[in-house]
């Protein structure tokens, strides 16, 4: 069974930074890519950002240039640092991992909110 819990969310300000940190633990043979999605109140959830297992990544239009994900192999942890935070990026944010482990298979954290005050 792989487990994905996420940490790093919290209150901040317009214009602050938070760092998101997802951690996948189980049996793992390989991870393919993780990412991070967001899902507002009353919104369908949205992909933020992807990235692969070799570190190259994709982002939404709406975090270009503001928002930063990076994975560490080594500790199965993807993190998603968020700068120049609006207001519109409040959501839960919620970890997803393409991994081999008995099953390849798309796995879910639980997520984590993010608030941003104006």
């Amino acid at each position: 069974q792989v487990q994905l819990v996420e940490s790093g969310g919290g209150l901040v300000q317009a214009g602050g930074s938070l760092k998101l940190s997802c951690v996948a633990s189980g049996i793992i043979n390989r991870i393919f890519s993780m990412s991070w999605y967001r899902q507002a109140p009353g919104m369908q959830r949205e992909l933020v950002a992807v990235v692969a297992s070799g570190g190259s990544a994709n982002y939404a239009d709406s975090v270009k240039g503001r928002f930063t994900i990076s994975i560490d192999n080594a500790k199965n942890t993807v993190y998603l640092q968020m700068n120049s935070l609006k207001p519109e990026d409040t959501a839960v944010y919620i970890c997803n991992a393409h991994i081999s482990a008995i099953v390849v298979n798309y796995y879910w954290g639980r997520g984590t909110q993010v608030t941003v005050s104006s």
